[in-house]
């Protein structure tokens, strides 16, 4: 985790857009979040400007100021040059008079070091001992030679930054000074801590601080300009600003400007190749005025160009062109070598890492730089050293996916096919291909008409409605087989896809137990009728014999009761009681 600027790992997932931009690499992409290798990392601030969820954040130490100004201490800021771009002004006056109302004990301009810097650079040059003598006020370009480029090294020049230069000719003054350095740049941030400067703080936070305190800048009173010489020094923040700074350039060099990492990097490259070469080198394409947390106006880079020019042209008209005053401090500074931290690696780790990643020869090594990395074997690098993972590697995951896919596809017991809008085949499976009664293999029989094996009335309505049509029972009378069918739109990729399901045996099982259910009922049905039959016959038979035995049972009756009169009530005839 970087001390001075850090990720949002919420917002920030699977871009690597940082990465690609980093001139360094010094970006740790793990669990699919960025997150800054400190010990690599220059703080040029690019990868801020870069990222499009803004997901960076650098530490800001407005916190320190607030409690500064709260306990009374006596505070001095430096205030860089660019101020007039990026806060629409056209003199330190206006902002002056608000830091002193704000509580700041003393208010300058950075340009105060900036200029003593410039007098020690004419210092040096005068005595011609360095054969090429590069420049920089841009904390980011000094660490870029100290890490990446130590053969470049014994051509930078042994001087203060103007901060640190003007820290030192405050505390001259007043020891007791606690020292804020305002500005546009987040390398500042780590100089300070390197220079003992208290506190740093950007345009953005100051404006923050005057109106927490209700402070309008643009009405605070503004104090009488300094009286001395012109300030050159003013120049420092745009492009070839050193060297406009020298009110005659010494001789014996040649005098360039150059920024911009990329082209820092080439000429540093190179630089051996130079000859009495002076170099002024800015980490931001433009300079200071397009730092990182700079404050982008109307019209730009250019306007804020113009406007830091229009600045020193204004110097120069009212003040005179004198020797700068001697600062009277040491500024002499020894920039020494620095080593990011990473263990060296063999070229047979660097072919396993490869080869993880499907790359076996040198027509596998894309360098597509999709990853972030410039080459592949730079990306293997990073994966030995802990700062990637093998799965950033894009056209190796695309690829992995597609084989996933496909192998998902080709050996699904289940029917998959691909239809274009057209309903011509785009892809299939050895399973929907045995259904349809397709031969040969899936690339056989791509762009063929669907309606070669069915009707296609399914995958047809599933177009045009744009919903997912199911067909529960579809025969196929090429292979007299029974599928059940779902056909869903995929809108992004304008195709139809369709998923098969034999489901003959089921078919064929359901056909044969309603053949045998059929077959019962007839049967039952017979069965009924014959036992009707039967029992019409009986009650035929019964109804017969029932008459002729009435019959013969009123013939008996008869027989008995003829001649006889009726039985009395104890049971015997009335004619026997008659004859007595």
């Amino acid at each position: 985790m970087s001390e001075y600027l850090e990720f949002k790992p919420v917002q920030c997932k699977d871009c690597y857009r940082c990465l690609r931009e980093c001139p360094v690499k010094a970006i740790n992409i793990r669990d699919h979040h960025a997150q800054i290798i400190e010990e690599h990392c220059i703080l040029c601030g690019h990868c801020t400007k870069v990222c499009p969820q803004k997901a960076k954040i650098e530490h800001s130490e407005l916190p320190v100021v607030r409690e500064f100004l709260q306990a009374g201490e006596r505070l001095a800021a430096t205030v860089a040059p660019s101020f007039v771009s990026s806060l629409g002004l056209e003199d330190f006056s206006a902002l002056r008079a608000a830091l002193l109302q704000l509580g700041f004990s003393v208010a300058e301009e950075t340009a105060v070091g900036a200029q003593a810097v410039t007098e020690e650079y004419k210092r040096l040059l005068s005595k011609g001992e360095m054969r090429n003598f590069i420049t920089s006020a841009c904390p980011a370009a000094c660490r870029l030679i100290q890490m990446y480029y130590p053969q470049a090294l014994p051509f930078l020049a042994p001087v203060d930054s103007p901060m640190a230069a003007h820290a030192k000719i405050l505390r001259k003054e007043d020891p007791a000074l606690k020292v804020v350095f305002i500005g546009p740049c987040i390398a500042k941030k780590r100089e300070a801590d390197e220079h003992g400067i208290d506190a740093v703080l950007t345009f953005e936070e100051l404006l923050q601080l005057f109106d927490e305190n209700g402070i309008q800048l643009r009405t605070a009173a503004p104090e009488a300009p300094a009286q001395g010489p012109a300030n050159l020094a003013k120049a420092y923040p745009a492009t070839r600003g050193i060297i406009r700074s020298f009110d005659v350039l010494p001789k014996g060099y040649r005098y360039l400007a150059v920024d911009g990492v990329d082209r820092l990097s080439e000429v540093l490259e190179n630089i051996e190749t130079l000859d009495h070469t002076f170099i002024e080198m800015n980490v931001c394409p433009g300079g200071c005025i397009n730092g990182p947390y700079a404050i982008v106006r109307d019209g730009g880079l250019l306007q804020a160009e113009v406007a830091v020019s229009d600045y020193v042209d204004r110097e120069l008209s009212s003040h005179s062109q004198a020797p700068a005053p001697d600062a009277g401090v040491e500024l002499s500074y020894a920039h020494r070598p620095l080593r990011p931290r990473s263990r060296p690696v063999t070229e047979e780790e660097i072919e396993e890492v490869m080869h993880r990643t499907g790359k076996f020869t040198k027509a596998d090594e894309l360098n597509c730089g999709a990853c972030g990395y410039p080459t592949c074997r730079d990306k293997a690098w990073a994966v030995l050293n802990g700062y990637a993972n093998l799965e950033i590697c894009l056209p190796y995951m695309r690829k992995r996916a597609e084989s996933l896919a496909i192998d998902i596809v080709r050996k699904s017991p289940e029917g998959v096919i691909l239809v274009d809008p057209d309903l011509n085949i785009l892809d299939t499976n050895a399973a929907a291909m045995s259904m349809m009664g397709l031969s040969g293999s899936p690339e056989s029989v791509k762009g063929r008409p669907l309606s070669d094996s069915f009707q296609p009335l399914d995958f047809y309505n599933a177009y045009t409605t744009k919903r997912q049509v199911e067909n529960p029972c579809l025969y196929i009378s090429a292979t007299k087989r029974y599928v059940s069918l779902t056909v869903s739109l995929l809108s992004e990729q304008n195709m139809l896809f369709g998923l098969m399901k034999d489901i003959s045996d089921k078919v064929n099982y359901e056909k044969k137990l309603d053949k045998v259910k059929m077959d019962t009922l007839t049967t039952t049905d017979e069965l009924i009728m014959k036992q009707m039959r039967v029992a019409q016959e009986i009650a035929s038979l019964l109804g017969e014999t029932t008459a002729e035995t009435k019959v013969a049972l009123l013939k008996l009756k008869k027989t008995l009761t003829d001649g006889k009169g009726d039985l009395g009530e104890d049971g015997c005839p009335t004619d026997w009681k008659t004859a007595k």
